[in-house]
């Protein structure tokens, strides 16, 4: 048993709290009470939170970083994405995950929400490393199966505690519409949430209106693909109606402010969408896109955005931000067990050096944590009750040879 004491914790309200927090196994035993333990961590005077849940991105696509720059979204995809996905092989996507986790944990993150391909791959590395993942297939016209999406389904919820797998496919824009129905009816046999790429851009949404008459959303819903839940990644050109149908069956918005930004692709209206009560999480989206994994970053830029695009310096409270980053993210996930810091939950942990120059002096830890936090600020970040990354170094994990591998992979597949 760990017991944590000597600084601040977020608790399970989001107010900032000095209690004790003990971690037996992999969940939290008591907060606040007095047990005997095995370890002590000393925060010395530092912050304990629940650690971020990156609710979209595509892990592997580490292969990509810094690769493909300065191209808008479609032209991005076809002319330099796919050509080079089209090369890699199931331990590529093990070794670049690989990569992806590492810059997971240096941000203080302990999940993400990956969309890709070979799930075997990416569900060995996770095991393997201690990270955990929840997978979401991208089926398409082109790749995967609603088949094989359903042997995923199956095969990957029950597969290892941390690993589990939501149904999904790539976008409107790359999906005929009879896949589109199969899935619906794979929705409505397992009665479960669907996940997918919708309204990232204004192209997407007139494309859509053009073949169908109806935005993303609009289509989505009347096949019945959102009869259960799930989440529309970017949902940046969401129109009033959208909205609603979000609000009607409670479809979480994933903020991917960077990826956006960096791809001129829009900034989505969050601000609206709290006042209407939409559910709102946050994602890095692909570490090709953004060019990187940090959710400070995002929780920064979509503060910042919202109050540029609405001409209000008020608008976009970072606290609801830091919720939709951590809580909103992991129910988004289906990760009600390590949510926040309480009794009974996964021990999914990060502490945050509040003795570093931006985050000093202490008056708003929370509002600091979203305007001036960045990733140098992650000391520790445990996942399932295991440490993976403390005082800024990975534990039990040799990164430089991850690092190779990822060399490897980019160096054979390059043009």
């Amino acid at each position: 048993m760990i017991k944590f004491t000597n600084g601040y914790i977020l608790d399970k309200d989001f107010n900032i709290s000095k209690m004790d927090v003990y971690v037996d196994k992999n969940r939290i035993v008591s907060v606040g009470g007095e047990l005997a333990a095995d370890s002590v961590y000393d925060l010395k005077g530092n912050l304990l939170m629940p650690a971020f849940k990156n609710a979209h991105t595509h892990s592997a696509m580490t292969f990509a970083r810094s690769y493909a720059d300065g191209l808008p979204l479609h032209e991005w995809l076809n002319t330099k994405i796919f050509p080079l996905e089209a090369k890699l092989t199931a331990q590529d996507v093990y070794d670049l995950s690989m990569l992806a986790f590492l810059e997971y944990l240096t941000s203080g993150t302990s999940a993400c929400f990956d969309m890709y391909y070979f799930p075997e791959a990416m569900a060995k590395a996770s095991v393997d490393l201690g990270f955990r993942t929840v997978m979401c297939c991208a089926v398409n016209n082109f790749k995967e199966s609603v088949e094989k999406l359903e042997e995923y389904y199956n095969t990957y919820n029950n597969y290892d505690e941390l690993v589990s797998y939501k149904l999904g496919f790539h976008a409107e824009y790359t999906t005929s519409r009879e896949i589109m129905e199969d899935i619906a009816r794979l929705v409505e046999k397992y009665k479960a949430p669907l996940f997918v790429h919708s309204c990232e851009t204004k192209s997407e949404v007139e494309g859509c209106i053009e073949r169908y008459k109806k935005t993303p959303t609009e289509l989505f819903n009347e096949l019945g693909l959102f009869n259960y839940g799930g989440a529309g990644f970017h949902s940046v050109w969401v129109t009033d109606s959208d909205l609603d149908i979000y609000k009607e069956k409670g479809i979480w918005a994933v903020i991917n402010a960077g990826s956006n930004c960096k791809l001129a692709s829009g900034i989505a209206p969050v601000t609206k969408m709290m006042k209407k009560g939409v559910n709102l999480a946050v994602g890095t989206d692909g570490p090709s896109s953004n060019n990187a994994l940090d959710m400070f970053r995002e929780m920064y830029l979509i503060t910042a955005t919202q109050k540029l695009n609405d001409n209000d310096a008020a608008a976009c409270d970072a606290d609801e931000v830091l919720k939709a980053a951590t809580i909103g993210s992991a129910h988004c996930m289906g990760l009600y067990d390590c949510d926040v810091i309480d009794e009974g939950k996964l021990a999914d942990l990060t502490v945050i050096d509040l003795h570093r120059p931006n985050m000093q002096p202490i008056v708003n830890i929370t509002k600091n944590l979203v305007y001036s936090g960045s990733k140098d600020n992650v000391l520790m970040t445990m996942v399932n009750g295991k440490i993976l990354y403390d005082n800024r170094e990975f534990v039990g994990i040799d990164a430089e040879a991850i690092y190779a591998r990822a060399q490897a992979v980019y160096e054979r597949i390059k043009d």
